[in-house]
């Protein structure tokens, strides 16, 4: 019954755990998929919004945007603390952001992590390029973006942009190669935008005209020139400057999608819920395999620990448990004995069987212990309720009782059941006792109570064979 109260309980517990899991999860899954999607939109967003300016100011507009790749960078970096020097992550990172290096500052300006170990230990003073960032230092306030310039360590020709985080503990700085720049100039249409944006399994960005509604890019070029509430996507709740979040269907498939309309533009990003769902059964089969190897664990040490308990009290009983009645033995009678006051109200009840050694000569021992175990049984069925019943030697018997009202009952009914009792050998028994309240008097020991009622139960077997002119011995 224990055994199976732990399994429930256990179950429960695994169940519990489970959903508890599954709810962060998929807290953690809602919030990593807005901090992805606002980054793509904020780089989306940026590029679209230059496309026809001049090369002047598509350099500026590309300083933007790496600052805000840098910051962006920064916001994961802080969100995520664990990424800070897992530099697999951090190379991720910048693959997703479209970017060559990220560099991690301390506050004295030295690098001490990113997605380049070979970097690592550069600090401003290690050169001229590098030194141009040295404003940061003493402002905290200040984002930097570098013109086109070969860097110290191995005079690559680089475009470097740096930002403080939001608390200011760290600089982060991301590196890009110049020819990136051509690249984009020359890549500067929507589609073309769009379509060369790094993005995630079961992620696609659309980029549609905020006047027509019509996909002007998209990841998927089979959606260009579709408009966005065609595909699920609903313009209608979408306000300039906004960004919101909804669930949509696309292709059949169900989605988070984030939506920006920014100047000329209105930016979508989708995310399919699957891929986050594949990833939640994958986090639950492994967890809950766990809960159930240590659940298992747990059963098995618990049963060991209640298997040693049953057998420690199985010890005990045995070395307290007289072996032939099953009443308590000499030792526990010496320990409890140890145990009682002698201004607490109890009663101390000597027993004897009487003829005992006539019935072993003339019937057997098995005739004997025959009567041993009937008067055990007279007593513990008569006091046991009450008290205990203690075997101390091979006929000699104690109660110690401390229900005082119902003494007379149980000794009424103790002598009813003796003198009703027959046997397979014998076919009848007596008892003698002597029985001793411990408030009688002032006693000097619990032993002197001891001897008391040995004495009057000596008395009465006395009585018992000059009635019967016998020898008690006999």
């Amino acid at each position: 019954m224990k055994k199976r109260k732990v399994a429930i309980l256990s179950v429960g517990i695994i169940i519990v755990a489970l959903l508890l899991e599954v709810s962060i999860l998929k807290y953690v899954n809602d919030k990593n998929a807005y901090q992805t999607s606002k980054v793509l939109i904020d780089r989306v967003s940026t590029v679209l919004n230059k496309n026809d300016e001049s090369r002047e100011a598509l350099i500026r507009s590309m300083k933007e945007d790496y600052i805000v790749r840098a910051k962006a960078v920064s916001y994961v970096v802080d969100a995520k603390p664990q990424v800070e020097y897992d530099v697999d992550e951090l190379q991720k990172i910048a693959k997703l952001m479209s970017i060559d290096e990220i560099h991690l500052f301390d506050e004295n300006g030295s690098i001490y992590s990113g997605s380049m170990p070979k970097y690592f230990g550069y600090s401003f003073d290690s050169g001229e390029q590098i030194g141009y960032f040295k404003p940061m230092l003493n402002d905290k306030s200040l984002t930097m973006c570098q013109d086109v310039t070969p860097n110290t360590s191995e005079g690559k020709e680089m475009m470097y942009a740096i930002t403080w985080n939001e608390d200011g503990t760290k600089m982060i700085q991301i590196g890009i190669t110049p020819t990136r720049l051509l690249n984009e100039i020359k890549q500067n249409k929507v589609s073309t935008v769009v379509a060369d944006m790094p993005v995630y399994k079961g992620m696609e960005i659309f980029a549609a005209d905020a006047e027509t509604k019509v996909i002007e890019g998209a990841t998927d070029n089979n959606k260009i020139g579709e408009k966005l509430d065609a595909i699920g996507i609903s313009s209608e709740q979408v306000n300039k400057d906004q960004v919101i979040v909804t669930h949509v269907k696309v292709d059949g498939k169900h989605c988070r999608c984030m939506t920006r309309w920014d100047d000329s533009y209105i930016v979508a990003v989708t995310v399919e819920d699957s891929v986050y769902l594949e990833g939640t059964l994958l986090a639950i089969l492994i967890v809950g395999i766990y809960l159930v190897l240590a659940t298992c664990w747990m059963m098995y040490m618990l049963s060991k620990v209640i298997k040693e308990r049953v057998e420690k009290e199985k010890l005990l009983y045995t070395s307290n448990t007289d072996e032939l009645t099953k009443c308590f033995n000499r030792h526990a009678y010496e320990k409890d004995i140890n145990d009682l006051e002698l201004n607490a109200e109890w009663i101390y009840i000597s027993m004897d069987l009487n003829g005992l050694k006539h019935v072993n000569d003339s019937y057997g021992h098995a005739a004997g212990d025959e009567l041993i175990c009937a008067v055990a049984d007279c007593m513990k069925n008569s006091f046991s309720e009450y008290g205990k019943v203690y075997r101390i030697g091979g006929d000699e018997f104690v109660v110690i009782t401390k229900n005082i009202g119902q003494f007379e009952e149980a000794l009424g009914g103790f002598e009813h059941r003796v003198e009703e009792w027959h046997g397979k050998f014998v076919d009848s028994m007596t008892v003698s006792y002597g029985y001793v309240f411990s408030s009688e008097k002032k006693w000097n020991s619990v032993y002197d109570i001891a001897k008391a009622a040995d004495k009057r139960m000596y008395e009465s077997k006395e009585q018992f064979y000059r009635e019967r002119d016998n020898d008690r011995r006999k």
